[in-house]
């Protein structure tokens, strides 16, 4: 069972956040981590009573915001259950962003923008090519739950007159082809695993240190002249990512694949993607087991 002697420790009545939703998160962070999969049976009220030190209200509270968010199920005399786990795939090799690729008629997206503003980074002014830079930091929800949280830098020049009302339940990318005439065509992408930091934390809903996925990278336009550079944590309960991959001629190895190799990409591309699907899977692994460690001691 998860809640034992090596389970959390008991939850902190001194501190500003309340018993319930300290308790909340440690059932959220248990669910990110793999440590609760989809189906398992969790604790009574009265095994969470006497394991944390708190009131049935508490417990109750705790739990009806997680039924809430649909992280559990609960039925009368049957107890609470992980719910299924409601995965959103994003095929990293394709140039359309989240919204585009998860859209269906069971799954509403939409996007909140939550600055827009001048702003100095040097990642993107190196990009760029440019210190004058627009800021964009948006929240991507499907239904009422955040699923990533994205951080664009664009060249003033390219987005004159550009407001936040614009991009509202708007595709950034079809913004930019259609009102300014600068087409997305290619990209640079990479992917890492990473723990939520407190100010990501709290505009994508999950406790600190929940495991996140960061696409990150530069978009080009026909020409090849960079014209965005962002950021886009993922969160990793939510969100999966295809890689499309294949064997090189040269090499004559197996090839392997989710969904269809891209006819557009050269061998040596399709090997790098490769490469960083086997990299991402383990560190997601080190990941995992780290955050379990962490959470058992």
């Amino acid at each position: 069972m998860w809640i034992d002697d090596q389970s959390p420790t008991r939850l902190d009545p001194a501190s500003d956040v309340p018993l319930h939703r300290q308790l909340g998160d440690t059932v959220r962070t248990a669910i990110a981590g793999g440590q609760l999969p989809p189906g398992t049976r969790l604790p009574t009220e009265a095994q969470f009573q006497e394991r944390f030190g708190i009131s049935r209200s508490v417990v109750r509270q705790a739990l009806s915001g997680l039924t809430s968010d649909g992280l559990i199920q609960r039925g009368r005399g049957q107890g609470s259950v992980v719910a299924p786990k409601h995965e959103h795939h994003r095929a990293v090799q394709k140039m359309s962003g989240l919204s585009a690729q998860i859209a269906t008629s069971d799954d509403e997206v939409t996007t909140e923008v939550l600055r827009l503003e001048s702003d100095a980074d040097p990642r993107a002014e190196a990009a760029l090519g440019t210190s004058d830079l627009v800021s964009l930091l948006r929240l991507r929800s499907v239904g009422t739950e955040p699923i990533a949280l994205i951080h664009t830098w664009l060249a003033r020049s390219t987005v004159p007159g550009l407001q936040a009302s614009d991009l509202v339940n708007v595709s950034l990318h079809a913004t930019l082809a259609a009102r300014y005439g600068v087409p997305v065509s290619a990209g640079r992408r990479q992917v890492r695993a990473v723990a939520a930091s407190g100010s990501v934390a709290a505009e994508m809903s999950v406790p600190i240190g929940a495991p996140l996925l960061v696409l990150e990278g530069t978009s080009l336009d026909s020409a090849g002249s960079a014209i965005e550079y962002f950021c886009t944590w993922h969160r990793g309960d939510q969100v999966v990512f295809d890689v499309d991959a294949g064997a090189s001629a040269q090499d004559g190895s197996r090839s392997f694949k989710s969904g269809s190799v891209n006819p557009h990409s050269s061998p040596d591309e399709t090997l790098g993607l490769s490469a960083s699907a086997l990299r991402l899977a383990e560190s997601l692994t080190e990941f995992a087991t780290r955050i379990s460690d962490e959470s058992q001691s």
